[in-house]
């Protein structure tokens, strides 16, 4: 088994969840990224999450366990652009998960300061209403 971090629309009550579950994920915790990335809304569809050499900030997210052939199925089903690589955890431990490609980000919008995805989405509905 593999830990897989999620920091977007496959996180539990998302949209994307199902997909970690039709292929047996299970869900181990919620972490945080060490302070070296920054979050992007893109069209308010999903995040893209990438790692930056300053300024990065902590990011929320969910540690999953998942086989490696479920991995592979989880990536086909992404949205384009966004990729698996390898993401620093607060306390240091290196886990694989969902990165963003940086042209994805371009022209999107910056949600960093929300620390995280759910962050963002609460803050967007609040807005909206």
């Amino acid at each position: 088994m593999i830990e897989f971090a999620v920091n977007g629309t496959l996180m539990r009550g998302l949209e994307l969840n199902g997909n970690l579950q039709k292929v047996g994920a299970t869900f181990v915790r919620e972490d945080i990224t060490a302070p070296i990335y920054r979050l992007w809304s893109i069209s308010d569809r999903h995040p893209a999450m990438l790692r930056v050499s300053e300024n990065g900030q902590a990011i929320a997210l969910e540690i999953w366990s998942i086989t490696p052939a479920a991995l592979g199925e989880i990536l086909l089903s992404e949205p384009a652009g966004l990729c698996i690589g390898k993401i620093v955890l607060a306390n240091g431990q290196e886990v694989l998960g969902v990165l963003g490609e940086p042209f994805l980000c371009e022209s999107q919008t910056e949600i960093t300061s929300y620390g995280g995805w759910r962050g963002y989405i609460a803050a967007a509905k609040c807005i909206r209403t």
